[in-house]
């Protein structure tokens, strides 16, 4: 099964189980989010990626110039570890992570969680690459990816026991758009994809013919 697929099969056992007032207006911010059009705005195949410096589950800060200058850069935006979609993302990935590597890239992970649910999803998720802390939002920022949820949607996330302002360690109730980028050494971004809906997420597949390339390339 792809991971879209499984992605469907959450989604549907999701909504078939939850009130549908709240899947109403789950939907709502989903299709206003897509109205906006900051999904195309966002960075994209062809831009420069902006450098980041950004800690680590264990404080370390890690530095994308820094893993840039060993070969191509993996990067995927996720929400949080109360996010089963974002958590089926990040599995996918790790099963993943061996042929990437193989490829001469690095992989990480951002999230604008704390560092310790950081480290829950390193542990929990049992990941092989780092979960890189993004309080605030700054980096999703610069890529385009940072937008604030509507406030009768977070009510319904802490319904449903998700306080994001807990989770993330600052109030302002934004996220970023779920998104997968492959850099280049030199920075520029090879293959990007971003989705409005948190739902959809691309296959990890997709990223090896790209790195495939880039490392014929550079070769």
């Amino acid at each position: 099964m792809s991971l879209q697929d499984t992605l469907d099969t959450l989604r549907t056992d999701f909504e078939a189980k939850a009130p549908p007032q709240a899947v109403a207006i789950i939907h709502r911010a989903t299709a206003d989010l897509a109205a906006s059009g900051q999904a195309a705005r966002a960075l994209k195949a062809g831009d420069v990626a902006p450098a980041f410096d950004l800690p680590d589950a264990e404080g370390r800060l890690v530095r994308s110039a820094d893993l840039l200058a060993n070969g191509p850069l993996v990067v995927t935006f996720y929400r949080g570890i109360w996010c089963p979609y974002c958590n089926l993302d990040l599995k996918a990935l790790e099963a993943r992570a061996h042929d990437i590597r193989a490829n001469g890239a690095s992989l990480i992970a951002i999230s604008p969680q704390t560092q310790a649910n950081g480290r829950k999803t390193q542990t929990d998720l049992k990941l092989s690459f780092p979960v890189l802390s993004d309080q605030g939002g700054a980096v999703a920022k610069v890529f385009g990816l940072r937008f604030r949820l509507p406030d009768d949607l977070l009510a319904i996330y802490k319904g449903f026991g998700i306080d994001l302002a807990a989770a993330n360690g600052e109030p302002s109730g934004t996220l970023p758009m779920p998104a997968r980028y492959v850099i280049d050494r030199g920075g520029v971004i090879a293959y990007g994809e971003v989705s409005h809906d948190y739902t959809r997420r691309p296959d990890p597949d997709i990223v090896l013919p790209v790195l495939e390339r880039l490392r014929a390339s550079h070769a």
